[in-house]
């Protein structure tokens, strides 16, 4: 299974009009070869580098959306995905553009193909997601970029 973005390649920077430098919305996303048997797709977006005086686990969610139907092949910029939409760490419902407070950081959108739907309300949380898709991982992709709000500024 593959994810990609024609806004940027994959460890590349992430183009400033899909952080909050710019209009902050989501960046266009292809997905190609979701495997046989998947009932539904999990979208998640994580920066791992938040300083820790921030988080104390380091990482902010940016984008939550479970059981995206399988026939899904892409999510057109500024647009959710069909789906159920989770909170995240914002506290908001949907898409949050990168905003790093010091430095680059890296931003990963992972996919991942589950053999069920999950059925879970909005308000469930990333952890809660992640221990629902248990045992039913079909397969995964990632989408690694980068933003650098001093560099986008320059």
């Amino acid at each position: 299974m593959k994810l990609e973005s024609s806004a940027f390649e994959h460890e590349g920077v992430i183009p400033a009009k899909y952080t909050c430098d710019g209009e902050n919305i989501s960046p266009p996303l292809k997905i190609s070869g979701v495997p046989p048997g998947t009932k539904s797709l999990f979208l998640n977006v994580d920066d791992p580098d938040v300083p820790k005086s921030i988080r104390s686990d380091g990482v902010w969610n940016h984008w939550l959306v479970w059981d995206i139907p399988p026939e899904t092949t892409e999510i057109l910029e500024s647009q959710e995905p069909q789906g159920t939409i989770g909170k995240n760490t914002g506290g908001k419902f949907g898409y949050q553009g990168p905003c790093p407070p010091d430095r680059e950081h890296r931003y990963w959108f992972e996919l991942w193909a589950l053999s069920a739907t999950l059925n879970l309300p909005p308000e469930t949380s990333k952890e809660e997601v992640e221990e629902a898709i248990t045992g039913l991982v079909l397969a995964k992709a990632e989408l690694m970029g980068r933003y650098n709000r001093a560099e986008s500024r320059s």
